[in-house]
């Protein structure tokens, strides 16, 4: 099974905001952010969060994420 990594930190400093900023402009709990933000590897990722962030930094979901393991 392949990990992932978000880039939530990368797109959240581009935009001068922080994690508690992109939970509030996102609607994705701070919680799961976080989790997301932190873990240097990720299993699986909720599609809708994928959807929410990529709205969120109007980016494409292919640019949320790198593919750290397969």
């Amino acid at each position: 099974m392949g990990l992932v990594r978000l880039r939530i930190k990368e797109f959240a400093a581009e935009k001068g905001w922080t994690l508690k900023e992109v939970s509030d402009r996102s609607g994705i709990a701070y919680t799961t952010l976080k989790n997301y933000a932190k873990s240097p590897g990720l299993a699986t990722v909720d599609v809708t969060s994928l959807h929410k962030l990529a709205r969120t930094f109007d980016v494409m979901i292919e640019d949320l994420y790198e593919v750290i393991q397969e």
